[in-house]
């Protein structure tokens, strides 16, 4: 298994530029062709027109985000010529979360950025990265919206709970995990659920061993009532260097997970590190 089919969300906010050059460094490592996708958000011009006086900001907002989509083309199609992968330049009308999560379903692998309340051009809908964690159908790389990442997938840290979730994220991360220098098995308890037994846990890891992981150890780690599970496991992936997270998303139900609190959410508040997520 591996991927050949990219995706990375393009839009014209200041970390654009690191996705991109995180995606294209993938496709190289894969051989992947890769699919940029342009989408942000568009306001309904219904909204201007009804107003007064406003008919000619939104035609002036329209020139500029056609001026900085054409920018960002050719942006794209340079660093891949300079990259020398296959890829493909996509800018559909609509709306963006309908638009990616369409492609997501014909990609091994879709990345996106963890939303930023700092940067308002990385506003693209409420929860983006949530949805399309959601309904992609497939892998999402979520990639903070701070730091550089000259490499992802020398360590990987996988967030085990035994659930379908977290098989199915394990699953879509095999090309890292085999290509991985080191990975260790967190077995993580929950607000819902508690941990893994130890039979599961060495399951998995006789399971990654068959594919080809070379170094697979086995983590289990308490958590204090007062930290939730997904702070415990980026404390403990910061502390021991890892450099991607594999888990699976939203194990129970969304809102519950929104109202009572849950590792999904809290990873994608406070990720320091690129996070591989499946629903």
């Amino acid at each position: 298994m591996t991927y050949k089919t990219l995706t990375v969300h393009l839009d014209t906010s200041a970390r654009t530029n690191a996705r991109l050059s995180l995606a294209l460094k993938l496709a190289r490592t894969y051989g992947a062709h890769l699919d940029g996708l342009f989408a942000i958000f568009g306001p309904n011009p219904r909204e201007f027109y009804v107003m007064a006086g406003t008919a000619d900001y939104y035609d002036a907002h329209r020139r500029l985000r056609a001026e900085q989509r054409g920018a960002i083309e050719r942006l794209f199609h340079v660093e891949l010529a300079r990259a020398q992968v296959e890829g493909a330049w996509v800018a559909p009308d609509g709306d963006p979360i309908v638009a990616l999560t369409q492609r997501s379903r014909t990609a091994d692998l879709t990345i996106v950025g963890q939303t930023d309340l700092n940067d308002p051009e990385a506003y693209v809908a409420n929860d983006f990265a949530e949805v399309i964690v959601m309904g992609a159908g497939g892998p999402v790389l979520v990639m903070p919206n701070t730091g550089h990442f000259e490499s992802i997938g020398e360590r990987v840290l996988i967030a085990w709970n035994g659930s379908r979730e977290a098989a199915r994220a394990v699953h879509d991360a095999i090309p890292f995990i085999t290509r991985a220098a080191h990975v260790t098995i967190a077995a993580a308890s929950t607000t819902f659920s508690p941990a893994p037994s130890q039979a599961s846990c060495t399951d998995l890891a006789a399971m990654l061993a068959r594919h080809g992981a070379t170094t697979v150890d086995i983590a289990r780690f308490d958590r204090s009532p007062s930290e939730s599970t997904g702070d415990a496991l980026l404390s403990y992936a910061a502390e021991d260097g890892f450099d991607l997270l594999v888990m699976g998303a939203y194990g129970h139900a969304q809102l519950q997970e929104m109202v009572l609190g849950g590792a999904t959410r809290s990873v994608l508040l406070t990720m320091t590190l690129p996070v591989l997520m499946s629903h």
